[in-house]
């Protein structure tokens, strides 16, 4: 993640068997969001991880991150997308 040139990755772990999660930010974007930005958003997850909904707690915390990397870090036609998008499923063992 912290391999973009701009250093404005985005990490989302979620271990539901372990009941954790975290949302991380690189220092390019951690420097231009508000100093609470990460604990906020990691709350709007928290609010449907509480009740089993834990598809609309990512979603929810991509859109807020997304939002974010919009505002300051808009697309443009040079840009490559420099992580892989893959999602990982892991069953604990």
């Amino acid at each position: 993640m912290h391999k973009t040139k701009l250093r404005h990755g985005v990490l989302i772990y979620v271990a539901t068997v372990d009941r954790k999660f975290a949302i991380i930010g690189d220092a390019g974007i951690n420097q231009v969001v508000p100093a609470n930005f990460w604990d906020a958003t990691k709350e709007d997850m928290l609010q449907h991880f509480k009740y089993g909904d834990i598809v609309e707690g990512i979603v929810t915390g991509l859109k807020i991150a997304g939002e974010q990397l919009q505002k300051y870090f808009p697309h443009t036609q040079d840009n490559n997308n420099e992580l892989p998008d893959d999602i990982a499923f892991m069953d604990g063992d």
